[in-house]
Formats: C-alpha cells, sequence, structure tokens
C-alpha cells in the first residue's frame, strides 16, 4: 500500500475506483474528473448499467484513461454518522477490493471515498479504508500493489497520521 499525491486519472494501474454517484453518470470532484478524462465512451457504458446503490461497486471499462478499468463505488452521504454510514463506506472498499481479487487487478488506485461533496469526516474515512485495504492485502494475492490517492491535501495529511501510527 501506497499513498501518493496525484491526479488519479493518469495513474498507469489496473483500474482506478472513481467515488461515484449512485446514477454513475458523472459530476463533480473525482467522479467528474474521472468522465472527463475517460471520453464520452465512460458515460454512455455507465447510462447501460442504470446505476448502483450506496455501498456498491459497478465495473466498466477506462475508455480514454491509463488505467484499464474503473471501479465505480457509490458512498455514503454523511448524514450525521446515525444512518449506516460506516458500514456502507467500508462496503464500498470491501467490493471494490473483492472485484479487483475476482478480475486479478494487481494494482488498484483509490480515491478518498465520500471525503468530498459527500462530507464524510476525513480522520474517520481514512481509518476505515486502511481497516478495509489492510484487511484485503492480508487475505487476497490481488491486488498486490494498492494506491491511496490523496489529491486534497488534508486527506493526504490525515493518511500520512494514520499511517505513521503504531496499530494496536
Amino acid at each position: 500500500m501506497s499513498l501518493v499525491r496525484e491526479d488519479i486519472t493518469t495513474l498507469d494501474v489496473d483500474a482506478i475506483v472513481n467515488a461515484a454517484n449512485s446514477s454513475l453518470l458523472g459530476g463533480g470532484g473525482v467522479d467528474g474528473a474521472i468522465h472527463r478524462a475517460a471520453g464520452p465512451g465512460l458515460l454512455e457504458e455507465c447510462r447501460r448499467l442504470g446505476g448502483c446503490p450506496t455501498g456498491d461497486v459497478r465495473l466498466t471499462r477506462g475508455h480514454a484513461l491509463p488505467a484499464r478499468w474503473v471501479i465505480h463505488a457509490v458512498g455514503p452521504i454523511w448524514r450525521g454518522g446515525d444512518h449506516d454510514e460506516d458500514a456502507l463506506l467500508a462496503s464500498c472498499y470491501r467490493k471494490a477490493l473483492g472485484l479487483a481479487a475476482e478480475r486479478g487487478f494487481a494494482s488498484v488506485a483509490f480515491p478518498a471515498i465520500s471525503c468530498g461533496v459527500y462530507g464524510f469526516p476525513i480522520p474517520r474515512a481514512c481509518r476505515i479504508a486502511l481497516d478495509e485495504i489492510t484487511r484485503a492485502l492480508a487475505t487476497a494475492e490481488c491486488p498486490a500493489r494498492v494506491l491511496l490517492v490523496a489529491f486534497d491535501p488534508a486527506v493526504h495529511r490525515e493518511y500520512e497520521r494514520v499511517l505513521s501510527t503504531p496499530q494496536t
């Protein structure tokens, strides 16, 4: 697992994870950037999928992206923490990693799902992401390499803080 501060749309990996909305038809932040970089073929493929429920994932080709595949993960909107937000966010990471393992993807790049306009508290989201990724890497051969892509400086600082804290 590696932390990088880059534009996820430029990474040459087997799959990037898109912090998508439930329509899968593009939006702001990471979602909009991925759709713009991938080109119109991604939108057309997403239209055929018919959406995706919160906490679940869908797979499309990468189209014009360097990444061969896009795993669209629909994270929860933060509503105070009493609406299964933690479980739904954990499910996004678990299902994306499970799909990557099933497809034999060697490398996957994750943004900080739900940390942008969805308002999930960054420290809480980073802890959930790291817990799920660590668990998956300990039990599966694929993916062999996971990139945590922190475009936002606050997310990058929090990942650095959590990664440097000894686990008990």
